[in-house]
C-alpha cells in the first residue's frame, strides 16, 4: 500500500499505481529470492565438496536444489503479484504430473544415474563389463555411462540398463588371477609337465609369489591331458602376463621335451587272423 500511495502522489491513477506497486514488490521479492538461492547453493556446494560424492552427483544435487528453490520462489513472487497461490500450485502439479509421464524413460535414466553415482560400483578409469559391453569407463553421467572398448569404440549405455544388469568390475581389486590351460601328451609324466610350466612361470618377474602359483591336471581328453595353471599378478599386468605366459610355456615345452598335443586320432594296424 505504501508503494501504491507513492505512485498516486506522482499523479498516476489508482489502478495503474496498484499495478506498478505490485510489479515493484515482485521485483524486490525476486531479487531477494535470487540472493538467497545463490547463497544457499554456495553453502551446499561447500558442503558437497567435503563429501566423497562423484562430481556428477554433486552437480545433480545442486541443480535439483536450485530448481526446487526457484519453484518455491515462483510461488512467492506470484503471491506478491496478487495471483492466487492455491490455483497456481494446482496448475503446476497437473503440469508436473503430465511432464513426468511423458519423460518417464528419461527420469528412469536420471534416477539410475543418481544411484550409480551414490553407490559407485565403478568409477572413471575402471575396466568393466556393463550389460555385455566391456571397456574402460570414460564418463558416468545422469543419463548415460560411456565406455571405450579395447578396439577404441566409444559406447554410451543408458543408466537404467546398467542398474538392472550385472556389473563386472575388473579394476576394483589390486590383484587378479590368470587361469591358463595347456595340453600335453599322455606320454609325458605329470612331474615333467608341471616342472616345464613352472619354469616359464617363475621366469616372469611380474608373477606374484603370494598367492603361490598352482599347476595341476584339469581333465583327461581323448588325445591329451589338460593342465590348468593359476597365477596372481597386479591388475595392470594382467593381459601382458597372460600373453607372455602362453608364449613362454610353449618355449619351455620345447626345451624340456614336452609334447604339446592337439586333438587327433591314433590308428593302430594289426595283423589279420591266421588262415586255417
Amino acid at each position: 500500500m505504501e508503494m501504491t500511495q507513492i505512485f498516486i502522489d506522482l499523479g498516476l491513477s489508482a489502478s495503474v499505481s496498484a499495478i506498478l506497486g505490485r510489479l515493484l514488490s515482485a521485483a524486490i521479492v525476486a531479487a531477494i529470492c535470487y540472493i538467497v538461492i545463490r547463497l544457499v547453493c554456495r553453502i551446499l556446494r561447500g558442503l558437497y565438496d567435503k563429501t566423497h560424492f562423484e562430481r556428477g552427483m554433486k552437480d545433480f544435487l545442486l541443480a535439483a536444489t536450485r530448481v526446487g528453490l526457484w519453484c518455491i520462489a515462483a510461488v512467492i513472487i506470484a503471491g506478491s503479484l496478487g495471483i492466487e497461490v492455491a490455483s497456481l500450485v494446482a496448475v503446476l502439479s497437473v503440469a508436473g504430473l503430465a511432464l513426468s509421464l511423458s519423460v518417464q524413460g528419461i527420469m528412469s535414466n536420471v534416477f539410475s544415474g543418481v544411484t550409480l553415482l551414490a553407490t559407485r560400483p565403478f568409477t572413471v578409469g575402471d575396466y568393466v563389463e556393463l550389460n555385455g559391453v566391456a571397456g574402460t569407463v570414460e564418463t558416468v553421467g545422469l543419463f548415460y555411462t560411456s565406455v571405450t572398448t579395447p578396439d577404441n569404440k566409444l559406447i554410451s549405455i543408458p543408466n537404467s540398463e546398467i542398474t538392472s544388469a550385472k556389473v563386472t568390475n575388473y579394476s576394483r581389486e589390486p590383484d587378479r588371477r590368470i587361469d591358463l590351460r595347456f595340453s600335453a601328451s599322455y606320454g609325458d609324466s605329470t612331474d615333467k609337465v608341471r616342472a616345464a610350466i613352472m619354469e616359464a612361470v617363475m621366469a616372469d618377474g611380474r608373477v606374484l609369489a603370494q598367492p603361490a602359483p598352482f599347476v595341476g591336471i584339469d581333465s583327461f581328453g581323448g588325445s591329451s591331458i589338460s593342465y590348468i595353471t593359476r597365477v596372481w599378478v597386479r591388475n595392470g599386468d594382467y593381459w601382458n602376463v597372460y600373453y607372455a605366459l602362453n608364449e613362454a610355456v610353449r618355449s619351455s615345452f620345447e626345451r624340456n621335451g614336452v609334447e604339446m598335443t592337439y586333438d587327433h586320432i591314433n590308428v593302430h594296424m594289426v595283423d589279420g587272423a591266421k588262415k586255417d
